[in-house]
Parts: C-alpha cells; structure tokens; sequence
C-alpha cells in the first residue's frame, strides 16, 4: 500500500471512545479487502483510525457517509505517503490548518 489515510476524530468522554470503536469496527467492513484498517491510537483528546490503501479519495469515498452521520462536527480526514510526513486534509473540505497527530 503507497498511502496512510487517518480518519480523526475529538473525543471528550468514554462514551465517545466506546462509541468510536464501533464506528472503526464499521469502517472495517466497509473498505473491504482493497484497504487494511491498521487500527488506532487515543490520546490528547482525540482517536485516530490509520488506513493503508493506494487511493486514500476512493477509501474516503466509501467511508464517508456512515462518518458524516455519525461524527462530522469532530471529524478531520488526511493522507500522506507511508514514507512521508505531510498530510494532505481531504476534510472538511476547505480546511486551511494544519492536521497532525498528537
């Protein structure tokens, strides 16, 4: 796989940890055999699912609409090559900051 794709997410309590896990469990099944879900981390008061893919959009893609339901107003999406430290955000579209893992 050529690209890190990692789904961000604000946590503020257990309950959205717990419910955070689920939402992984569901992203598992839904980018298939054609993307890994590599896991996450916690910590800083956010969660951060890695994905490896070689087309970090088309995993988005099939993603996206169970995550805008259930976490848009918390959700940062961003991609870099595996071997490379810049992240390309890819949500919310027009985000003009800088995305990194705490």
């Amino acid at each position: 796989m050529k690209y890190q794709l990692v789904i961000q997410f604000e946590v503020s309590s257990e309950e959205d940890f717990e419910r955070l896990i689920e939402i992984e469990e569901q992203i598992e099944s839904l980018v298939g055999s054609s993307h890994e879900v590599d896991g996450h981390d916690y910590g800083s008061g956010e969660i951060n699912v890695f994905i490896y893919t070689n087309n970090p959009n088309k995993a988005f893609e099939l993603i996206k609409s169970t995550l805008i339901e259930s976490v848009e107003n918390t959700m940062k999406v961003a991609y870099r090559e595996i071997e490379g430290e810049k992240y390309n955000v890819i949500w919310p579209l027009g985000f003009n900051g800088e995305f990194e893992i705490k």
